[in-house]
Parts: structure tokens; sequence; C-alpha cells
């Protein structure tokens, strides 16, 4: 039996509705002490949670509950825009060596994601192109990645209902993604713990560092409604200078997503602003941020089509569970080793499960919520959101292309 009814939310009802998950999230981590030791982030514990309640209430109810997400892209983008405006060009070359290293430990994880998926598609007797699919296209990729390539397997590698495929692996990441980081911290943190390694939450003192930036983002941060506007100004010119250069690219070898765009015209406002000598207060972007951050999850977490996972058949199934499983072990055995084997590993870590299963929104929220519990890692909010929102999408690229070069293709 099909739906019956249906009830249509605005994009007003859309913002109340987001803004009370986010609040559920916090009351929901607070009760539940599972949440809270796992680190899960605020957003995806209320986002399930209404889109386990949508999917039953369509299932059993026959009756569908419809958000409009027409504000999720501008709240997205403005997030990409702080983390532009975040990046001086100091704080960059400080975190030069770091930064390569763990896009090495990241192109790794694609060539892995992808290797699984070609193999297990081609031992299952399914089309390559499939466990592409199932690879770094959606799990790395996101949504935006995965429709784009849906349709070019569809067109040019005969892939059958490729569009539906990617956007359903899309939502099974981005659901792991969001769950996986924070055991895998936890699991991490302990191990330093038990070896008496540092982790910032176990000092006793007051002379542990202040957290920046997207760090613990319930700290109190005093700002003032001037620096908001400036800052506003700011996000506003990196959305239209984002959306300018998108146009621009587009059709040609070069085109990049939107918002990795807003993101890059954010890197040459800031270190413009620089040259002339103005500050940017970092204050003020680290709470526009957060708050574009916080909606634009408990929306897109709310607003998930869970029904839509039906499509992934059995051997699909298999392959996200072992790339999940891949995605675990890789962290724990390849990030937090290779970045160190400290605590600034371990928050790398949990941020490289939400964006290598879903997407740099994912990865931040995880670290928040570790950061939240024990303590701050500057390295690793330096290092995550330029990795993960700018340069993965090109490495991506590269590495997709290389594997469609193979002659089983």
């Amino acid at each position: 039996m099909g739906v019956t009814g249906q009830l249509v939310f605005s994009n007003y009802g859309t913002l109340v509705c987001a803004t009370l998950v986010l609040l559920l999230g916090r009351k929901l981590v607070e009760w539940i002490g599972p949440l809270r030791t796992y680190s899960i982030p605020e957003p995806v514990a209320a986002g399930l949670l209404v889109a386990f309640a949508t999917l039953a209430l369509r299932q059993f109810g026959h009756f569908e509950l419809k958000f409009d997400t027409s504000l999720q892209t501008p709240l997205m983008l403005a997030f990409f825009a702080t983390i532009g405006l975040s990046a001086n060009l100091a704080s960059l070359r400080a975190g030069g060596r770091t930064l390569a290293l763990f896009l090495a430990v990241v192109v790794g994880m694609l060539v892995m994601q992808n290797t699984i998926g070609v193999g297990l598609a081609m031992l299952l007797g399914l089309p390559p192109g499939v466990g592409l699919l199932g690879g770094s296209i959606t799990l790395a990729g996101g949504h935006g990645t995965g429709a784009a390539w849906g349709h070019v397997m569809t067109e040019r590698y005969g892939v059958q209902s490729a569009a539906e495929i990617a956007m359903a692996c899309a939502t099974f990441g981005l659901v792991l993604g969001g769950l996986l980081g924070g055991p895998v911290a936890r699991y991490l943190v302990g191990r330093l713990g038990r070896h008496g390694a540092h982790v910032p939450g176990a000092d006793t003192s007051t002379s542990a560092p202040a957290p920046e930036g997207f760090e613990q983002p319930h700290t109190v941060r005093l700002i003032t409604a001037q620096a908001l506007i400036e800052t506003v100004a700011m996000i506003a010119i990196c959305l239209l200078g984002g959306e300018v250069i998108a146009a621009w690219l587009s059709g040609t070898a070069f085109e990049l997503p939107t918002f990795v765009c807003v993101l890059f015209t954010g890197v040459i406002v800031r270190n413009a602003l620089s040259l002339v000598g103005y500050e940017v207060f970092d204050r003020s972007l680290s709470v526009l941020g957060n708050v574009s951050l916080s909606l634009f999850l408990a929306m897109a977490l709310m607003a998930l089509r869970l029904w839509d996972l039906s499509t992934l058949a059995v051997p699909m199934i298999v392959i996200l569970t072992v790339q999940v499983v891949a995605m675990a072990a890789y962290a724990i055995f390849v990030t937090f080793r290779v970045m160190g084997r400290n605590y600034d590993a371990a928050v790398l870590a949990a941020g490289h499960c939400g964006f290598g299963l879903g997407a740099t929104p994912t990865a931040i929220a995880n670290m928040q919520a570790v950061t939240e519990r024990f303590g701050p890692s500057h390295i690793a909010f330096l290092i995550v959101p330029m990795v993960g929102a700018f340069f993965i999408d090109i490495v991506n690229a590269i590495v997709i292309k290389g594997f469609l070069s193979l002659p089983i293709f």
C-alpha cells in the first residue's frame, strides 16, 4: 500500500524543525550515556531519530513528511565559506607537512575504497562500474559527486539505475559516517590513556590551550554586532564569488563543485584582507560557521529518505558493509599510526571516518563531538576541512579516472 497523505513543511517550517532537532539532539546526548560515551554528534543523534520516525510513519501509517530543503544548500555554502575565511596562509604553512601527509593517507583510502568496490562487484557478478559507485564516488564524494558520476556510468558504461544506486550509497555513507567517527575516536583515545599518552581532557590544570575555530562549539565566544555584520558581508562575498567562478569553470576540464569554489574564494578573501592590514575576527567566523554547520546537518539528516536504501540489493549491501569495516580499520591502523599515534591523530581519524564515508560537514561534527568531550585539537581542525573540502574532490576525480582507464571498464 502506498502513501495516502502527506504533510509538507515550508522553508520556514523546515527551519523550525531543524532548530528543534538540534535542541533535541543536545538533550539526547545529555540523557543517553552511549551517545555521550561514543561522541555521537548532536545533529546526527536527533536527525536520524526524526528520519527513522518519518520512515516508520511512511511504512506503517502511509503518511509522508516532506521538508523544503531549499535552505540546505545556502547553509552548506556558508559553512564552506567560513572554512575558507579561516585559512590564513601562515596557518597553512605551519601545517604544511602534516597536511601533505594526511593527503597521502586520504589518497590511499580512495584507492582502497575503489579496489574493494570493484573487486567485490566483479566477484558478485556485478558490472565494475557498480563497484565504483559503491566506492569513492559516493562514499568520499557524497551525493553531489554521486549524482554527477551516476549519469556518466549509465550513459558511457551501461550501468542501469546508476543514479538511484549512487544516491542510496551516498545516503548509506552519510549515516554511517556520522555514527562511526565517535566510536573510533573513543577506542583510540582509550588506547592513548592506557599507554599514558597525553589527552587534553585529562588535564587537571587550566593551562590547556583554548579552543579555536570550529572546536568545541558550545564554548562561549564574545563577539559584537559590528563584527557579525562584517563576517556576514565576507560570507556573502564568498558565496557570490564562488558562484561566479563555478559558472566560469562549468563545462571545462577544470570544473569544480560550487562549494569548492566558495571555499577557494574564502581563502583568497582572507589572505587579501591580511595583506592590506585587516584582521578577520575569527570568533564571529566560528559562531556563524558552527550555526550553518549545525543547521545544515540537522536538515540533511532529518530529511533523509531512508526508504531509498531499499533500492540497495543484497550485493550492494555486502559491498557497503565491507567498506564501513574497511574504513574503521583504515582509520585505526593507518590514519592514526601515520599521523603520529597521539591525540591529534585520534581526532584526525574521527574526521577521516566522517568525510571518508559521508561528507566534510559530518567530519567536522565528528571531531567537534570528540573535542567537546576530550579537549581541543587545533591541527585536526586546520587539516581536515582543507583536505576534506578542497583537495579530496581533486584527487578523487584523478583516482576515479585512473580506475576507469583499466581494461575491465
